[in-house]
């Protein structure tokens, strides 16, 4: 199972990105923008491009990726971290990262 400290590890290794507690659980900022938080010690919340991206996840692999009616009507997937390795939470975060950062960081990233 992936842990917090794997989930901080990873998110805090992309560009601009800051920790600050959101809704009492810690929360992943790019340019003070939350891009992914724990929801519980289980449970991402992370940000997507849009919604079709969150269905085609949840379509993809609903064991991994769910969502519930809070949270529809937004462009963020819940991710069971029971259900996700490494290097594929690095991906989702990444991805999540994208969604929220802001343009010439994005190139900054993308040019190194």
């Amino acid at each position: 199972m992936v842990t917090e400290d794997d989930v901080r590890t990873a998110a805090l290794a992309l560009p601009g990105t800051t920790e600050k507690p959101s809704y009492g659980t810690p929360g992943f900022r790019v340019r003070d923008k939350l891009f992914a938080r724990l929801k519980d010690p289980t449970t991402l919340v992370a940000w997507v491009a849009d919604e079709s991206e969150k269905h085609a996840l949840i379509a993809e692999d609903p064991a991994r990726y769910f969502t519930t009616p809070h949270y529809d009507g937004y462009a963020s997937v819940l991710v069971r971290l029971t259900e996700i390795a490494v290097p594929d939470l690095e991906d989702i975060l990444l991805e999540a990262w994208r969604a929220r950062a802001p343009a010439r960081l994005i190139a900054e990233f993308d040019a190194t």
